[in-house]
C-alpha cells in the first residue's frame, strides 16, 4: 500500500476542468505539497486568529472572506496576506469568480504562492474538490492478475504465469462480460471500505494471448466489452491441480484474502485439461453474488441434512 505526494500542480492539472480552475499567479510554487485531502476557508486566520489554523490544506476564499478583506484598509489587508503567506499554504483558490487585488498578487507571488480563480460557489467547489482529493489521496497498489466485470461482480483472476488468465478472460469476454484489466490490475482504496480495481492507462482495453498476440478488446468486442473500473468482489486463484493439497468440495468455509487491508473473497479453482475454467469463474461470480444477498447452498443442505438426520434418530 502506497500514498502518493499530492502537489499543487497534480491537483491543478487533474481538476482544472472540473474544478474550472484558473491560475492567476505564484506559478512557482505549483511544487508545494498538499498536506491533508481536504480544505479550509481561513476566515479566523484572516481575522487574526492562527492558533488552530489548518495551514496544510488548499485554502479557499468565498463571499464572506472576500468582502471582510475588502473592508480593511490597504495596510491592514496587506498585513492579514502576509500572515496568511508565511504559514507556507498549498495554495489559495478564490470561488465566485472574485479576482484578486494587486496586494494580495504582490504577497502571492513574493511568497511563491499559486492562486486561482473559480466561478463556482463557494460550497461546490468545496464538495467536489473534497471528493477529488479523496481519490487523490487514497492508498493505492497493484494486484498481479486480470480483472473482469462479471454481471456486476468485480473479480481478479490471477496464478501463475502460462497457467490459462489470458485465455479465461477471453472465453468470459465472449461470453458478454466486460474487461477492466489484463495481467495487472491497479487497486484503490475508496472511503477505507471500497476496493476499486483498474487497468494501467498504457494497457487499457488491451489483452494479450499466447500465439495470436495483443488484441484491442474494445475493437474487435464493442465498447461494451470493455470498463474502465470496477469493485473488487473476488479474487479466483488458478492452481495446477497437484498442487492444490486441499480441495474444498462444500463450500462451508470463507476463505479471504486481504487486498490494500480489506478482506475480499478467495476461491482457488484448480486448473487440469478438460476443466472449463471460464464457466466455472463464472459460476463463482454468481455463487459471489448470492452469498451477497444472504443465500448460502451449502450452509442450506448442511441444514437440511442435520434436520434429516435429527428426525431419523429420533433426536
Amino acid at each position: 500500500m502506497q500514498r502518493e505526494k499530492v502537489t499543487v500542480e497534480k491537483f491543478y492539472t487533474e481538476n482544472a476542468s472540473s474544478l474550472q480552475l484558473h491560475l492567476i499567479a505564484g506559478a512557482n510554487g505549483l511544487k508545494r505539497v498538499i498536506g491533508e485531502p481536504t480544505v479550509n476557508r481561513p476566515g479566523l486566520a484572516l481575522a487574526g486568529f492562527t492558533k488552530y489554523f489548518a495551514n496544510k490544506r488548499v485554502q479557499v476564499i468565498g463571499n464572506a472572506e472576500s468582502h471582510f478583506l475588502k473592508s480593511l484598509p490597504p495596510e491592514e489587508r496587506s498585513a492579514r496576506y502576509l500572515t496568511l503567506f508565511s504559514y507556507r499554504i498549498p495554495c489559495l483558490v478564490l470561488c465566485r469568480g472574485f479576482k484578486p487585488d494587486k496586494i494580495c498578487l504582490r504577497a502571492a507571488e513574493t511568497a511563491n504562492v499559486p492562486i486561482f480563480s473559480s466561478p463556482l460557489i463557494t460550497m461546490k467547489f468545496i464538495n467536489l474538490a473534497t471528493l477529488a482529493m479523496d481519490m487523490m489521496f487514497a492508498p493505492r497498489g497493484s494486484e498481479m492478475g486480470s480483472m473482469v466485470d462479471i454481471l456486476g461482480v468485480g473479480v481478479i483472476i490471477r496464478g501463475e504465469s502460462g497457467i490459462g488468465k489470458s485465455e479465461c478472460v477471453l472465453a468470459l469476454i465472449e461470453r458478454g462480460y466486460s474487461l477492466v484489466s489484463d495481467d495487472i490490475t491497479k487497486v484503490t482504496l475508496v472511503d477505507g471500505r471500497e476496493v476499486m480495481g483498474t487497468s494501467p492507462e498504457l494497457t487499457r482495453n488491451h489483452i494479450e494471448v499466447r500465439g495470436i498476440g495483443i488484441i484491442n478488446v474494445a475493437a474487435m468486442f464493442g465498447v461494451r466489452s470493455v470498463r474502465r473500473e470496477k469493485r473488487v468482489d473476488l479474487v479466483v486463484t488458478l492452481k495446477v491441480w497437484n498442487e492444490v493439497s486441499d480441495v474444498d468440495r462444500l463450500g462451508m468455509e470463507d476463505d479471504y484474502v486481504k487486498v490494500l487491508g480489506v478482506d475480499i473473497p478467495q476461491i482457488t479453482i484448480p486448473v487440469r485439461p478438460g476443466r472449463d475454467l471460464a464457466r466455472l469463474i463464472e459460476v463463482a461470480a454468481f455463487q459471489t453474488k448470492l452469498k451477497a444477498s444472504g443465500y448460502n447452498p451449502a450452509k442450506e443442505l448442511n441444514e437440511r441434512l442435520i434436520a434429516k438426520m435429527t428426525q431419523t434418530t429420533g433426536l
